[in-house]
């Protein structure tokens, strides 16, 4: 008999890792972060300005010729649509039927719209440069024609003939292009990165949410109550942070609010839902939907047409994309249509409700044993 043994309680020492297990983990772990890096990366490296709803207007050789010189251009920039005049074109792009409008002619104008998105505003900008560099090469290839007419006549012993428009002298005056932007973006978001940064903490703030409730509450019905307390409660305090603290939203509170709180509920949701149905790897399934696929082509800091087709249109359909283009539009577009925004957000919702219930009246009818029949 051994006179040294071991404790009942005592545990044996945990072996060591087999050398190529512990590799693999390594191998593992770094393509995990390989794949997070090209999620949050590949959209901002792929876009690329192209197919941007702007309207245009004027002569019609001018038009085309614009269109010409767009159409060198693979992928072209932007999608023309023609407007009826300045009216119409305001009219689309309050909107947000449209980035912005060329409206060409004797006094060329181009109209941007910042507070839709900042990077289609410089890209128009840019239109407007162009133009007007067009515009001095005209006027001074007309210039040269004409004072090279003047040394002429002034050779030939004939009087000179003055440019059109001159007076005493003095050359006429290049048309300038005026760029006039209908709805600039909040005082305390001139760049607008700070609404871009705004779906950031819907999609956080929205997962921690959905995990707590899944880990701390117990029963369907109270964690439902939960999500609702959590989603009205965590809107109003972004919106006062956002809002009332930073200046960086604007707009009426209540609805900003609103449409923050719906965006966090909504995400929340899918985490409870999918939770109650799926067991834990529920949570890793709903934070995988939404930071590393919803997320990245959400397009809020680039025009969803810029990311590449078919992503940027397909984010718009998910609860990052739905609740930045809502609160774009609730904040500085009052006319446009925001009810498929406000439909996509509520069915996330709605389908993470039903989700958790489904999930947990199947998990009690498993854990509850059978009813036995009393024999006769």
């Amino acid at each position: 008999m051994s006179t040294h043994r071991a404790d009942a309680g005592e545990q044996a020492p945990a072996r060591p890792t087999k050398w190529i297990v512990a590799a693999a983990f390594g191998l593992l772990g770094s393509l995990v972060v390989a794949v997070i890096v090209m999620a949050f990366v590949w959209p901002a490296a792929t876009a690329q300005p192209q197919n941007l709803p702007v309207g245009i207007s004027g002569p019609s050789e001018m038009v085309s010729a614009v269109e010409d010189k767009l159409a060198e251009q693979d992928p072209s920039p932007f999608a023309l649509s023609e407007v009826d005049d300045r009216d119409d074109a305001v009219s689309r792009i309050e909107s947000r039927e449209l980035y912005g409008a060329i409206l060409l002619g004797d006094e060329t104008e181009v109209l941007i719209a910042t507070a839709a998105s900042p990077v289609a505003a410089q890209a128009l900008r840019g239109v407007a440069t162009q133009l007007q560099a067009q515009i001095d090469a005209t006027a001074q290839t007309a210039l040269t024609d004409q004072l090279t007419a003047i040394v002429g006549a002034l050779k030939s012993g004939q009087p000179p003939q003055l440019p059109a428009g001159a007076t005493d002298g003095a050359a006429p005056s290049i048309p300038k292009v005026t760029v006039t932007d209908l709805v600039p973006l909040a005082d305390g978001d001139k760049t607008g990165a700070g609404l871009a940064a705004s779906v950031f903490p819907m999609v956080l703030g929205g997962m921690v949410g959905g995990i707590l409730l899944t880990l701390l509450v117990q029963g369907v019905v109270r964690r439902l109550l939960g999500l609702l307390v959590f989603g009205v409660v965590a809107g109003a305090l972004i919106a006062l942070v956002m809002q009332t603290w930073f200046g960086i939203l604007t707009g009426d509170w209540l609805l900003n609010a609103a449409v923050l709180g719906l965006g966090v509920t909504a995400t929340s949701s899918l985490i409870v839902g999918l939770a109650a149905l799926m067991g834990p790897p529920g949570i890793g399934v709903g934070a995988v939907i939404t930071m590393f696929i919803a997320n990245p082509i959400a397009g809020a800091a680039t025009p969803p047409q810029f990311l590449p087709e078919p992503w940027g249109a397909v984010g718009q359909f998910f609860v990052p994309g739905a609740s930045a283009n809502l609160l774009r539009s609730v904040m500085y577009f009052p006319d446009a249509a925001t009810g498929a925004q406000w439909i996509i957000l509520g069915a996330w919702t709605l389908a993470g409700v039903l989700l958790a219930l489904v999930g947990h009246y199947r998990n009690r009818a498993e854990v509850t044993p059978p009813v036995r029949q009393l024999e006769a």
